[in-house]
């Protein structure tokens, strides 16, 4: 049982944590660095926000309106924070009390923005979004001095002397003059830029700290007390390779690297329609991801398997579903509404994900014009929509359509046939009860405006053929209905996935604004021009997507292996060589060391695409292996550390730290994730105003947690878990109240921190051996005499102050140690990855 004791002694808590504050530190309280600028959210601006202002409101409320209405100006952040008339225009971060969402929401009369037409659903939920994230917003000069900023748009002809677009070019490592210190190849690279500034690196770390860094960063868990005992007592110059290899060989490894893949690209159980139905067969590419790499499998197949899995050749049945399994990754795209009135905007979500998370650049962006930045002409955009058109996706279904459809059965033969038609059954019912409901629904509003007529006669015969034509509607919706329940109480009995197929192939037409019904010009479908611009041959029978995987992972392509390389070297060193992961344009940050970023792509290649290859690579070298500390001279030449002087101290991710708890508890399950107990599909009667909203408990690992569109898990979202709707490329890192909150509060806190008690308690006999225990597991060494001390301080403290609660006698010893636990787990040391 756990216990919550109440009427604490506050002073002997406080005492302790002041005394942690000097020792360990209590991490929560702690300032965090500044946050970076969310890349993701002003490009949010530029796809979402800024076309609106300047289609819908810049007419009246823009430096170059005739005449300024209100009093309110858009035309920067600045404006919006100031208002006009009324007030502020927007508050950041709180959407309901902004007066500029009142206003597109019409909910007065007397404020209605734009006055003669409501901007749609999806757009006012783009200014929700936008505004709930900060309304990040670049606009920082006045429009009449804007287009100064230096960054202007960039031709096809222009992008070859760009450095993105430029070959990989493998150079020699830089000779370098303190030899001593090089252990590999990136070393020189690293030294090299360092020298020029005459800036010394970091001593290396100690084995202790070397070895949590190294198991953290693989693994996403801590090291045991026993595994770190093993390294430090092996003094063989492979030690540490060998470390390297264990962790690369576990299955954890996987669960880790896999959650970073899924970050990007915006992974959920959730359709994240307003209604956000569950996809109970999600979890499958989930584990297909997990388990790609666990086997290392070579990165070029790894993508070209996600985008035309369905349409490679397999060995086996197995081989082939899982391959079918793995264009999961087109199919958890986000859906907007009905199956086909939105389906333009979830082609847009596909678009902008491939963009970024393959070639680090924002296609999407060209979506209603030439990209205003990067060398994408708007042609391009709909050179690759379509292909995605021309690909059926799973439709998981809505409020209205609430019966899943087109999900690919993992079977062979007629069991195949049969479940194409079953959901296909079931959903033109969905339609048929929709069309007989809205007709119903017309002879009810009629009879709600009827008026008494002079003819009598005439207005009998109108009202008994309209009562014979409403009893028909209503026969035939009695019969719709009982059909459907007939079927769902039937499904065929095949497993099935939440993937893609081939529909019917076709180019499209250029979209005006971005506007389905506004077309022009058909455009072959095809690659980007930047990148070489291919076209499908003119006897392709298919949608174009096996050859777009084969153009986006061809040897050729510049794009692809830097932006994954820089993705593996900004997990082991807190940032990437480029900043800015997932735009690799103009308006991305520049390499900090562009050869080395062409060497390890060169390598990756040459490895033939093995990330575990380059792992080793990188936590190898002697800059991987360099202390945190902070170095007053190296700061005054490099505050941001730019050169990699040092190791960038980070804080564990939300999931680190949840499955952290767990193995220091002894509670953690490391079995697989599968299905999540969703209710059954039968009872999915989900609508915009009652969405599906689960939380599922488990032991399992934070991948596994069921992960939701509208929203998050509870715990990741405190820790700065990722965004399911966007494409995370970097994690933001907050440090707030409500984290501390939530580490002395939450129940999951308070049972990991019982079971830990119960776990040092059972493990050693005396006071003494329980806190040195409790370091051994919660920080991975050995207590000081002053910690011990410290320890037992607040453990007497504790269970004096436990005497005046409703905890049971015999039950406060093990409730101090829980609360004891609790302190620990806030703690810096354990929050942090030096």
């Amino acid at each position: 049982m756990i216990y919550r004791p109440m009427n604490w002694n506050l002073s002997a808590i406080f005492g302790l944590c002041i005394a942690l504050l000097v020792g360990a530190e209590f991490g929560l309280v702690r300032a965090a660095a500044a946050v970076k600028p969310n890349e993701e959210g002003l490009e949010f601006f530029e796809k979402h926000i800024r076309p609106v202002l300047v289609e819908r409101c810049y007419k009246c409320h823009s430096i170059k309106s005739e005449k300024v209405k209100g009093g309110l100006l858009l035309d920067s952040k600045a404006d919006l924070l100031k208002g006009g008339d009324s007030g502020p225009a927007i508050v950041p971060g709180k959407p309901e009390k902004s007066l500029l969402i009142k206003a597109l929401r019409y909910t007065d009369p007397d404020l209605q923005m734009p006055p003669k037409q409501q901007l749609s659903t999806n757009q006012i939920k783009d200014f929700v979004a936008w505004i709930k994230m900060g309304a990040p917003d670049p606009r920082k000069q006045p429009l009449s001095v804007a287009g100064k900023s230096g960054i202007t748009g960039m031709s096809v002809a222009d992008s070859k002397k760009f450095w993105s677009f430029q070959p990989v070019n493998e150079s020699t490592p830089p000779s370098v003059r303190n030899k001593k210190w090089v252990k590999s190849p990136v070393d020189q690279f690293i030294l090299a830029k360092m020298e020029a500034r005459n800036i010394p690196p970091n001593p290396a770390v100690d084995k202790r700290t070397l070895i949590r860094r190294a198991t953290f960063d693989l693994t996403g868990l801590p090291p045991s007390p026993e595994e770190i005992t093993a390294f430090l007592a092996d003094n063989s110059s492979k030690a540490y390779e060998k470390l390297i290899d264990r962790l690369l060989a576990s299955p954890a490894y996987g669960e880790r690297w896999g959650r970073h893949w899924l970050d990007v690209v915006r992974y959920a159980d959730t359709c994240g329609d307003n209604s956000d139905f569950p996809v109970p067969t999600a979890y499958k590419y989930r584990n297909y991801v997990i388990n790609a790499f666990n086997k290392d499998m070579p990165y070029d197949e790894f993508l070209r398997e996600q985008i035309a899995g369905d349409l490679m050749s397999a060995k086996s049945d197995e081989e082939k579903f899982e391959k079918i399994i793995a264009t999961g990754y087109l199919a958890i795209s986000r859906r907007f509404g009905s199956r086909a009135n939105e389906f333009h905007l979830t082609i847009e979500d596909t678009i902008d994900n491939v963009g970024k998370a393959m070639l680090g650049l924002s296609v999407s962006c060209a979506r209603c014009h030439d990209h205003k930045f990067d060398p994408i002409p708007n042609s391009d955009y709909y050179a690759l929509y379509g292909i995605f058109n021309s690909t059926k996706y799973a439709f998981p279904g809505t409020e209205i359509y609430r019966h899943p459809k087109d999900f690919v059965p993992l079977a062979t033969g007629t069991n195949i046939a049969a479940v194409a038609e079953y959901q296909t059954e079931l959903a033109e019912l969905d339609t048929k009860i929709e069309n007989l409901l809205e007709q119903k629904r017309k002879f009810d509003r009629s009879d709600a405006g009827k008026t008494e007529s002079k003819d009598d006669a005439a207005s009998d015969a109108k009202e008994s053929d309209s009562e014979q034509k409403l009893l028909q509607v209503k026969a035939d919706l009695e019969d719709a209905k009982t059909r459907q329940k007939k079927l769902e109480a039937n499904p065929p009995q095949v497993e099935k996935a939440f993937a893609v197929a081939e529909g019917k192939p076709a180019d499209a037409k250029i979209q005006f604004k971005g506007e389905p019904t506004n077309l022009g010009e058909l455009v072959p479908r095809g690659f980007l021009q930047v990148l070489g611009g291919q076209k499908l041959p003119t006897e392709e029978k298919g949608s174009g997507r096996l050859e777009l995987a084969q153009w986006i992972t061809d040897a050729n392509n510049p794009l692809m292996p830097r932006v994954m390389v820089n993705r593996i070297w900004q997990h082991h060193f807190g940032r990437g060589i480029v900043d800015t992961p997932n735009d690799f344009g103009v308006r991305g940050k520049a390499p900090t060391h562009p050869e080395l970023l062409d060497y390890l792509a060169g390598q990756f290649k040459k490895s033939g695409w093995s990330i575990k290859a380059m792992h080793k690579s990188i936590m190898l070298s002697a800059a991987y292996q360099l202390s945190s500390e902070e170095r007053g001279d190296n700061a005054v030449v490099d505050a941001n550390n730019d050169l990699f002087w040092r190791y960038n101290r980070r804080r564990l991710d939300a999931e680190e730290i949840r499955d952290a708890m767990l193995a220091v508890s002894g509670a953690l399950d490391k079995t697989m994730g599968e299905e999540h107990p969703f209710p059954p599909e039968n009872d999915w009667h989900f609508s915009q105003h009652k969405p599906f909203v689960a939380v599922y408990e488990t032991n399992k690992r934070s991948v596994y947690l069921m992960q939701q569109r509208i929203k998050k898990q509870p715990f990741l979202e405190v820790f700065d878990g990722a965004d399911p709707n966007a494409t995370t490329g970097a994690r933001p890192i907050s440090t707030t109240p409500i984290q501390a909150l939530f580490m002395m509060n939450d129940k999951f806190v308070y049972e990991q921190a019982d079971k830990l008690a119960v776990r040092i308690g059972l493990a050693q006999s005396t006071e003494g051996k329980r806190i040195d225990y409790a370091y051994h597991l919660v920080f991975g060494r050995p207590a000081t005499p002053e910690e011990i001390k410290m320890g037992r301080d607040y453990l007497r403290d504790s269970r004096a102050a436990l005497k005046e609660t409703r905890v049971p006698t015999d039950q406060q010893p093990r409730a101090a140690l829980a609360s004891y636990a609790r302190v620990l787990f806030s703690s810096n040391e354990f929050l942090y990855v030096d």
